[in-house]
């Protein structure tokens, strides 16, 4: 009975998991994604151990989440003396066993890992599946469909072993960073059918793999194409199709391509399809990242098994050996930071919502690149980029050191492959790394990716430390810059790391060969490097950051809102207290006067130290100011009339914490490992922060949510305070609602705040599904019979002569159009082509026109019942006939294009909603290659039954201009 009960809900389940509440059109196939993050056991240590027994109870094990640690790290590294090869730090090894539910069916059944440290053994129902020994930073899977019994549980084990290797990169090491451990990245159960599309870093040709051959950001068109793996695990050949759509932000297909093969027993084939477009096409760039979805179905005889989706950018990038590097033809500097992927406590067991955070912080203050410093990150991280338009130059993990072990080098080549396969149709991946860091270009590793992506830049990775190097191999001289560095200026230089703020970017913004610069670095981070100014800190030994490793920006940070933003801007760098005799400010205004208890006491420009040559908004530095309490404000002129002003007051003693959420642009998901940030600040009574705050606070938190480090001793709670905030991590529960969290403080007022913890979602399918509009759409010329056509679209040939001229659809079998007069007097003369410059110029440069007291009406019978998108061509063609074109001699007879027209009208019909009558405009003209035709666009529905009549009209007795129309299906939640 337990067996029949456990079957029936397996059943139950799979046909759940099919008939979700997908959006529109989303295809529905075997494939299911299922993120495995909770209900793990885990036990920490003892790698002889047999765990992995089918049997073995686990009772008493912890129970944990993913992504997971194998323990909390304290802010001083657990007061361990470790060094840069990292003998001793999280060099442990963690069980972890689940239960998996697997219903009866004939699916393939895949574990998907998208990273765990390092080393990972998978053992199912106490059989080992295999071992993964590539290293820490990059995906990989198991095929356990012959491991598991279906329509039971299964007992999987996972034994992830971080401890040193010398053969996995970056060990055997040294390396200025900690690689922490633990399975630490989102983990999958993947169900497909035995025909399907492959993983991506399968092999050199396997997943999806899309290019964009021509980016044409001048004529706005684009060709993209798309190559897709299909594997056949099934017993025999099948007869397989593949439907691929592109498909815009609203949803809406505007490309379509189809391909058919037999694929054989056990065979992978790859379909290959190129398509292009050229109408309302969006590039992507930093200011606006759109993209694209690209969807493919896979059929096998008529019956859709499996699908993938894929974003994408259409950005065209280039390395000009002058103009330096050119997004959408247009230069850019590059300026941003690099990030490492570890948080405090958590190590690097992030969830998606920090990495996201991350990048949207870049974003808050003008960055446009960002250097995944130094191995392969988390694909959230790389989605965001994408989402939120940040450039991104990725590596493979490695530090100073090359090992001389073959195996070594195997596995870092391994590792740069499938950090491309992985990554490669992502649009904000323009670089990767080909070097090892400290050491210049590393032919091998060069020459392996661009086997892998011959479209994107290579650089290089060198510094002064093992001795200057060009760009050699690779795209890009790429250099550690940090001072004096020797450079012939006979090929631009690019600073893929260099210090940060004002002074350091001066020299690249003024140079153009200076491509840009990424500073070291986005974050604080932790390291075992023995001479770091805070390598012997008793509170918080991490590294370096223009922001905190809580992502708390340092004040100086705020400067690069006025260099690399245009919203207005003005800052008080300094706290306003005894004996400051120096104001920095930070603007880019044209000019900053200081008010100092309601009286002006100065007013300059920025700094015109040369220091700062190059940049367009210096710091303002006012000197020689004679302190007196009370408050300070800094008034700040734009050039647009525009007066921005802020203050700083005198600090008094400590009177309250100010406390928030750092929640802004994410959500907060209740799926137990889900983690926010937030800061609690002490402030005086008027509200000016305490800098200098030595105590500490406590953070509680109510009803399903906890603190981070809660109770245990590495730093956490109770929290000290760096610039006067003390930061807390909060991580959620499994109940959705409010949470709430307090701050507290001996002598101080506490602080209370709430955010909502929203449902989480297993099934990534459905997490990610976005509509597919895929409406049928036709395109109709219409012309006299010497028209020119065009592919994609039909003809519509209409004779003077012919009282009543029809076109019957091609797309909405059984309807037709045709052209009726409003009154017997009415005239419609057809025209030919006439010649004109200009996208589509082939359709309106020819046309009817027709003159009748009340207009002219377009009739579309027997339309299938339905919404409709009518677009309208509307464009009086004047000729560019010259010597050699033939349709000369016609112009000496026929002048129907000198015919007066309206150059204005209206477009109605009862037919139409919301609108009944819509006014458009008649251009003009033989050259319409810098300015569209005019076009009219209405909403209509159709009953199935009656006719559907559009009336075009204008104000006098003269001619209405219909060259060619666009009928689509469509949908009234989208915009017309």
């Amino acid at each position: 009975m337990k067996q029949f009960l456990l079957s029936l809900f397996l059943f139950l389940t799979g046909i759940q998991l099919q008939a979700q509440n997908l959006p529109d059109g989303f295809p529905t196939t075997d494939r299911t994604k299922i993120n495995l993050k909770n209900e793990w056991k885990f036990q920490l240590g003892n790698p002889n151990a047999k765990n992995y027994t089918s049997n073995l109870d686990d009772s008493k094990w912890e129970t944990v989440s993913i992504p997971h640690t194998l323990k909390l790290t304290s802010l001083t590294l657990d007061d361990l003396e470790d060094d840069k090869v990292q003998l001793v730090f999280h060099r442990q090894v963690g069980w972890y066993r689940k239960n998996l539910a697997i219903q009866n069916s004939n699916k393939k059944i895949f574990l998907e890992f998208e990273g765990a440290h390092q080393v990972t053994d998978l053992w199912v129902n106490g059989t080992h599946v295999g071992q993964h020994a590539v290293g820490g930073y990059t995906p990989f899977h198991f095929d356990i469909t012959n491991y598991v019994n279906k329509g039971t549980e299964n007992q999987i084990t996972l034994l992830v072993d971080n401890r040193r290797n010398e053969v996995i990169p970056p060990d055997p090491g040294p390396f200025d960073y900690v690689k922490f451990s633990g399975l630490y990245r989102d983990v999958y159960l993947v169900e497909t059918n035995n025909v399907h599309v492959t993983f991506n870093w399968e092999t050199l040709h396997s997943g999806v793999n899309i290019t964009t051959p021509t980016i044409d950001v001048v004529n706005k068109n684009a060709t993209i194409d798309i190559k897709t793996a299909v594997k056949n695990e099934s017993d025999k050949e099948v007869n397989c199709t593949i439907k691929t759509r592109l498909i815009n932000k609203e949803g809406l297909v505007v490309l379509r391509l189809n391909s058919a093969s037999k694929i054989l027993k056990n065979q992978e084939y790859q379909f290959n399809q190129i398509g292009s477009i050229e109408d309302n096409v969006h590039f992507w760039d930093i200011d606006n990242p759109y993209l694209y979805r690209v969807n493919s179905v896979i059929s096998i005889d008529g019956k859709e098994v499996d699908f993938v989706e894929t974003k994408i950018g259409l950005r065209k990038f280039e390395l000009d050996p002058v103009r330096g590097f050119i997004l959408n033809n247009k230069p850019i500097k590059l300026i941003g930071a690099n990030r490492h992927q570890q948080f405090p406590y958590i190590g690097d067991a992030v969830p998606n919502a920090l990495h996201y955070k991350d990048v949207l912080q870049f974003k808050e203050y003008g960055f446009n690149i960002l250097r995944t410093a130094h191995y392969p990150q988390d694909n959230a991280l790389i989605e965001a980029c994408d989402e939120l338009g940040i450039l991104v130059y990725e590596e493979a993990p490695t530090w100073i050191s090359i090992s001389q072990n073959d195996a070594w080098w195997n596995n870092l080549e391994k590792t740069a492959r499938t950090m491309v396969r992985n990554h490669r149709n992502h649009a904000s991946i323009v670089m990767w790394g080909a070097g090892v860091n400290h050491r210049g270009y590393v032919p091998r590793v060069h020459n392996t990716i661009k086997q892998e992506d011959p479209n994107r830049l290579t650089a290089s990775q060198g510094a002064r430390w093992t001795g200057w190097q060009t760009s050699g191999l690779t795209d890009i001289n790429a250099n550690m810059l940090y001072g004096p560095f020797i450079w012939d200026r006979s090929e631009p230089i690019f600073a893929m790391e260099g210090r940060h703020g004002a002074e350091a970017i001066g020299p690249y913004k003024r140079d153009p060969l200076m491509l840009g610069l990424i500073s070291w670095t986005a974050h604080a981070y932790y390291t075992f490097h023995p001479t770091h100014a805070k390598s012997k800190s008793k509170i918080d030994r991490t590294r370096s950051g223009m922001m905190t490793i809580f992502r708390q920006p340092r004040p100086e940070l705020d400067w690069y809102k006025t260099e690399l933003k245009t919203t207005p801007f003005v800052k008080i760098l300094e706290d306003w207290k005894p004996n400051t005799k120096e104001i920095t400010v930070y603007s880019n205004a044209k000019e900053v006067e200081l008010f100092l208890n309601n009286k002006s006491i100065a007013k300059q420009q920025p700094s015109k130290d040369t220091i700062y040559k190059g940049l367009d908004h210096a710091p303002f530095h006012f000197k020689n100011i004679q302190y007196k309490k009370g408050k300070l404000v800094a008034k700040a002129y734009f050039n647009n009339g525009t007066v921005k002003e802020t203050a700083k007051i005198t600090p008094e003693k400590p009177s309250k914490i100010q406390l928030f959420f750092d929640d802004k642009g994410r959500n907060f998901t209740a799926d137990e490992n889900d983690i926010i940030v937030a800061y609690a600040t002490v402030v005086d009574k008027n509200g000016t922060v305490i800098t200098d705050f030595k105590d500490k606070i406590k953070f509680t938190v109510n009803k399903d949510a906890s603190i981070i480090g809660d109770k245990i001793a590495i730093n956490a709670n109770p929290m000290f305070t760096e610039y006067g905030v003390a930061p807390v991590l909060v991580k959620a529960g499994k109940k959705t609602g409010t949470i709430t969290l307090k701050a507290t403080a001996k002598g101080l007022k506490s602080a209370k705040v709430s955010t909502v913890l929203i449902p989480k979602v297993k099934n990534e399918i459905l997490k990610n599904a976005k509509p597919i509009y895929d409406f049928t759409k036709e395109r109709v010329d219409l012309g006299a019979a010497d028209q020119l056509t065009q592919f994609g679209w039909n003809f519509w040939n209409g004779e003077d002569t012919i009282e009543k001229n029809t076109y019957a659809f091609k797309a909405f079998k059984g309807a037709t159009a045709e052209i009726q007069k409003t009154s017997d007097q009415g005239i419609v003369r057809w025209l030919g082509e006439m010649n004109v410059v200009g996208k589509y110029g082939f359709a309106y440069a020819d046309g009817m026109i027709a003159i009748d007291k009340k207009g002219v009406n377009l009739v579309f019978n027997k339309l299938p019942k339905g919404t409709y998108k009518l677009k309208v061509w509307h464009h009086a063609p004047r000729t560019n006939s010259d010597l050699m074109d033939p349709n000369k001699e016609k112009l000496k007879s026929q002048r129907i294009y000198k015919l007066p027209y309206e150059k204005n009208i209206t477009v109605s019909s009862k037919n139409a909603a919301p609108q009944t009558e819509i006014t458009a405009k008649v251009t003009e003209g033989k050259n319409m290659q810098y300015q569209p035709a005019g076009i009219s666009e209405i909403i209509l529905t159709s009953d199935g039954v009656n006719p559907l009549t559009i009336n075009y009209k204008g104000i006098g007795n003269k001619g209405i201009w219909i060259n060619a129309f666009e009928l689509t299906e469509w949908n009234t939640i989208l915009r017309p």
